[in-house]
């Protein structure tokens, strides 16, 4: 479909029919692995590239139309822009900002690891696969992996702690910091200094 007709219809970015979406990158052979796979240079984003980042930061379900008109560009050039900073991998996706509690997952935690030296891409693929977990991530200090997760309840939670997590051969102690309130601080209009 052409960028103009889906944009003359005012459709959203991330509810495109899928022979609508921009052309997925070549995958890399099959015996490379995830960290083979060198994403393209990164381009400098302009203060339009800024001010589409933020507007879908805010609506991931903003039209084509809406955001074209809010930066002041044509349909065609929003549309455009928007597939070029998804083949750049500056959009990784569209999503929904989910309200764990109310989606049945009650428990939240924040799990630190200590894990064996140079074992960091076979644990994250196993961390990945757990069920409820929402963000990994590598970091310095005193332990080696931060890792959020929400459950349904605490059984279900030490469930993942005790059994799946520090079943994993390459971690070494984990400690578990329970979530007792959370607020999503994603980009907001009255925040403007987002992406700047």
């Amino acid at each position: 479909m052409a960028a103009e007709q889906m944009a003359d219809r005012g459709e959203a970015p991330g509810q495109t029919a899928p022979q609508a979406s921009p052309p997925a990158p070549a995958s890399p052979p099959a015996s490379a692995g995830p960290e083979s796979a060198a994403p393209p240079p990164a381009r400098p984003l302009d203060s339009i590239d800024r001010d589409i980042l933020r507007i879908l930061q805010t609506d991931g379900r903003a039209s084509i139309r809406s955001v074209a008109e809010r930066v002041h560009v044509s349909r065609a050039n929003a549309y455009a822009r928007i597939n070029r900073l998804v083949e750049d991998g500056v959009i990784r996706g569209f999503g929904a900002r989910v309200d764990h509690e109310r989606a049945g997952q009650g428990a939240s935690a924040y799990i630190t690891l200590k894990i064996v030296q140079n074992s960091w891409r076979t644990v994250r693929e196993q961390l990945q696969a757990l069920p409820g977990a929402t963000h990994i991530a590598l970091v310095s200090g005193d332990f080696d992996v931060l890792l959020l997760v929400h459950t349904p309840d605490n059984r279900a939670l030490r469930e993942l702690v005790l059994t799946r997590i520090q079943s994993i051969p390459e971690v070494l102690s984990t400690r578990t910091l329970l979530v007792f309130e959370e607020t999503d601080l994603g980009p907001r209009p009255d925040r403007p200094a987002e992406l700047a």
